[in-house]
């Protein structure tokens, strides 16, 4: 009996020992990712609050002096990454995970990405040998308080090559801008795929008139494409298209005919509103 009651007190201390209390964090984790281009971005970080405080600043109070090394976020800072390389505020940053520490001011900003993820907020090691990058930015106040601190990836260009990273919280928000060419990545793709797949020589088509590559490139691979199918409406709108920007109008106007009446047979408006569109531009 003894011994049972022995064995049942060490199973509750064990219990006990292995349990935790689960609380709200005081500075939650927070994310934010996008695609630009062809490029993956993503955010990690954790997110401190002002809770009344003055968060930037030159007084003792403040929780984020003004010219002091700063991790950026709570707990062990924040991270970034990107899938390919870019360029960040005009400095090459290869593909890979960084660490966000700035330097803020009043009217400027100092911002470095940092290889060693181990340094965390441990930021009196800091190394400036170990910076991927490190640049300058201009500060903006805000109208409505941030509460929280918010990262967010946007102001993404018309093309998809750039975009800027935006830090807000309280009065203050600051943004830096970085650029990803997928043009690269896009033509080893058409060079593995057309060899694969016929069908990829339209997509390569297409590509190649709306970045104004060569136009009679274009034109040879949207004819390889229509071998396979040459009543697709779809193509023979693009090879129009490609027809037009060469200057030869009336190819392109047969092409567009072709492509009008196939698109009425699929009973398709938009293409037939495009081809009425095209033909009577030409």
């Amino acid at each position: 009996m003894k011994k049972f009651v022995l064995t049942a007190a060490f199973l509750v201390c064990c219990i006990i020992g292995w349990s935790q209390v689960q609380t709200p964090a005081a500075s939650p984790a927070g994310s934010v990712s996008t695609t630009v281009g062809l490029t993956d971005i993503k955010i990690d970080y954790y997110r401190p609050r002002a809770k009344g405080r003055k968060v930037f600043g030159t007084d003792a109070s403040v929780v984020v002096p003004y010219g002091q090394i700063w991790r950026t976020g709570a707990n062990s800072g924040t991270k970034i990454s990107f899938s390919d390389d870019v360029v960040v505020e005009g400095k090459p940053v290869p593909k890979g995970e960084y660490l966000i520490y700035t330097w803020p001011g009043a009217t400027e900003w100092t911002i470095s990405l940092y290889k060693d993820l181990t340094l965390g907020g441990n930021y009196k090691q800091y190394d400036e040998t170990k910076e991927a990058a490190k640049f300058k930015v201009k500060p903006e106040k805000l109208a409505e308080k941030v509460e929280t601190l918010t990262f967010n990836i946007g102001d993404i260009s018309d093309n998809s090559k750039s975009a800027k990273v935006q830090l807000a919280w309280e009065n203050t928000s600051v943004k830096f801008g970085f650029s990803a060419d997928y043009d690269a990545k896009v033509m080893k793709s058409i060079e593995a795929n057309t060899k694969v797949n016929a069908n990829n020589y339209f997509s390569a088509a297409v590509y190649y008139l709306e970045n104004g590559k060569d136009l009679n490139q274009a034109l040879t691979w949207v004819n390889e494409a229509l071998k396979s199918n040459p009543t697709a409406f779809w193509m023979l709108y693009q090879k129009a298209r490609i027809q037009k920007a060469l200057g030869d109008n009336k190819g392109a106007k047969e092409t567009a005919t072709a492509s009008l009446n196939a698109s009425k047979q699929a009973d398709n408006r938009d293409y037939q509103m495009m081809n009425e569109s095209l033909i009577k531009g030409l």
